[in-house]
């Protein structure tokens, strides 16, 4: 069960880095970010709301549990990673192509795998290690075919942005465990739908404060913001992604290297509209690269039946 809603998860992450891409287009990247956090924390508000009112049973899927400091202050921290990563994407996503980017990040999954051999003490078996490994050839080809578009990976500081920000995606997806794996498996335990909800809380009033802070004073002298119908599609599908991940990582068995390596499939999804809507270039070249992926995709799902 953890497998399919991992993949469905990569499918809603897809579309959430098209509607991404599309939004950043000769825009502001701050205050395109501010209102992604915003429309994130009023899809889940309600929950809460409702939660807390009795409204909402406690066997309901979306039911949120309350928290005081001492879980709270975890759930702050992943706000801190996750916004950072989030910056950082933004930026490299903004001024790289999406046909690039994407199996960039699906190097993320090969960090969470150090990340949860060090913490989890997860193994990964033949079929699955083949899987690494075929990702990681795609990398290497995919390098030689951005410099094609004159993008030298060595030279370009949104290349180390876009790694970066699949460091700081990796912590955070090793400390997603933590935060909802039992105190008996290592963890604390926290409800899913806790974290969602008030992280993208914590993060808006994050990004207000940077918004006033850095954005606005320097609004006339930098890219303007220009309002796009994509911006809360960004909120809608990351929130769904986001959901069915946390619900795959609650289920029993549920290997955290192995979801974010299926998740890293979303660059089949932003390929193709790469392609499609924004008519990007190189794309026999990094097709290949795409096959690369996608078998390591497969190599991992045939290793984890």
């Amino acid at each position: 069960m953890w497998l399919l809603l991992a993949f469905l998860s990569a499918a809603l992450l897809g579309f959430y880095d098209v509607f991404k891409k599309h939004s950043l287009k000769d825009n502001a990247v701050i205050p395109v970010l501010l209102l992604n956090t915003l429309f994130s924390s009023l899809i889940f508000l309600p929950f809460i709301l409702m939660s807390r009112e009795g409204s909402l049973s406690s066997d309901s899927l979306f039911y949120t549990h309350s928290y005081g400091w001492a879980e709270h202050k975890y759930i702050l921290l992943k706000s801190c990673i996750v916004l950072s990563s989030w910056l950082l994407a933004y930026f490299g996503l903004k001024h790289l192509p999406l046909t690039i980017v994407g199996p960039i990040n699906a190097t993320r999954p090969v960090m969470v795998l150090v990340g949860a051999f060090v913490f989890f003490a997860e193994r990964l078996n033949a079929w699955q290690w083949a899987g690494v490994v075929v990702a990681l050839l795609g990398i290497e080809m995919l390098k030689k075919t951005s410099s094609r578009e004159g993008i030298n990976w060595w030279h370009n500081r949104w290349i180390y942005f876009v790694i970066l920000a699949n460091v700081l995606g990796a912590l955070s997806g090793l400390y997603d465990k933590f935060l909802m794996a039992s105190p008996a498996n290592g963890g604390i335990g926290l409800d899913k739908m806790a974290v969602q909800s008030w992280y993208n809380i914590y993060q808006f009033f994050m990004m207000l404060v940077m918004l006033l802070v850095l954005w606005m004073p320097r609004r006339r002298s930098t890219t303007p913001f220009r309002w796009t119908w994509t911006i809360p599609l960004i909120s809608l599908f990351l929130s769904a992604a986001d959901f069915v991940y946390f619900y795959a990582l609650g289920q029993d068995g549920a290997m955290i290297s192995v979801v974010s390596m299926i998740r890293r499939g979303s660059v089949v999804v932003s390929f193709l509209f790469g392609a499609l809507l924004f008519r990007e270039k190189n794309l026999r070249a990094k097709a290949l690269d795409l096959l690369l992926v996608i078998l390591s995709m497969l190599l991992l799902y045939i290793g984890s039946r």
